[in-house]
């Protein structure tokens, strides 16, 4: 396998991929709207969401200056352009820096010939991996690879683990039991603000919140599915999920929730046994 890595300065984000062999060619974008009503969990995706590859697909990272592209590539080496509806859409995507900062999360558009074009923030200098997590043939997965942006990279260090974070204001509070490896356990997240229990969470997603981890050192993913129904903009405080960390450590959990028709996310670090 050719290995190699690009340099691409980029106007919105510029990344260069590593390790990534035969990359896709570049092309053009052309819009596909999923039904909002249609959605599957993620929590029949399997592995840690570390391989480019897995059961017959393959994560291929195109064009990198200005939007990111990619296709997800079946067996036969072509685009794959079927794909079904996940908590309201058919792609996920995410870009994560090593040391867990810089967490962002859009959905793409996807070409007619299976070019997917996804819209990243500037990132910061740094190592990064980018995570593709989708529903196909039935199956569910997260493929991934290793990116960077150029420049001058100043490392964070990981907040020890805690119980509590804040963001804009509002006071995120876990309540689990200790968190074991490979098991599936409870997990509470209760929303404050001010003091005062918030109750006007609005849908986002399909559901008041929406919870991906990444565990420290080595960036495995992991999906937390949410429970419970959505009944309009009346969400909180109390948001329950199905926590099962495949992995011992320190895991950084993104917990994205909208007030106000304004998405916001909040990060916390737990530690899992």
């Amino acid at each position: 396998m050719r290995t190699f890595t690009r340099l691409c300065a980029a106007a919105a984000v510029a990344l260069v991929v590593a390790g990534c062999a035969n990359p896709m060619a570049d092309h053009g974008s052309m819009g596909a709207s999923p039904s909002a009503a249609d959605h599957r969990g993620m929590e029949m995706a399997t592995g840690d969401g570390l391989a480019a590859s897995a059961d017959g697909f393959r994560l291929a990272i195109g064009k990198t200056a200005g939007p990111l592209t990619f296709q997800i590539l079946g067996t036969n080496g072509k685009p794959v352009t079927s794909f079904e509806v996940d908590q309201t859409k058919r792609m996920h995507f995410y870009l994560v820096r090593s040391d867990l900062t810089g967490f962002q999360h859009v959905h793409p558009e996807m070409a007619a010939d299976g070019t997917w074009t996804a819209n990243l923030a500037t990132a910061a200098p740094g190592s990064y991996r980018a995570y593709a997590s989708f529903l196909s043939a039935g199956k569910a997965l997260v493929l991934s690879q290793p990116v960077s942006v150029p420049g001058k990279a100043s490392a964070m260090v990981l907040p020890p683990p805690t119980t509590t974070t804040t963001v804009d204001g509002y006071t995120l509070t876990v309540d689990s039991p200790s968190l074991l490896a490979g098991m599936s356990h409870p997990l509470t997240v209760s929303v404050a603000r001010e003091g005062k229990p918030v109750t006007d969470l609005q849908p986002y997603l399909d559901t008041y919140a929406h919870l991906t981890a990444f565990h420290a050192g080595d960036q495995a993913f992991a999906h937390l599915h949410p429970e419970g129904s959505v009944q309009g903009d009346h969400g909180g405080p109390k948001l329950t999920f199905v926590a099962m960390l495949p992995k011992s450590g320190d895991w950084r959990l993104f917990v994205q929730f909208q007030t106000g028709g304004r998405l916001r996310t909040a990060a916390i670090t737990l530690r899992v046994r």
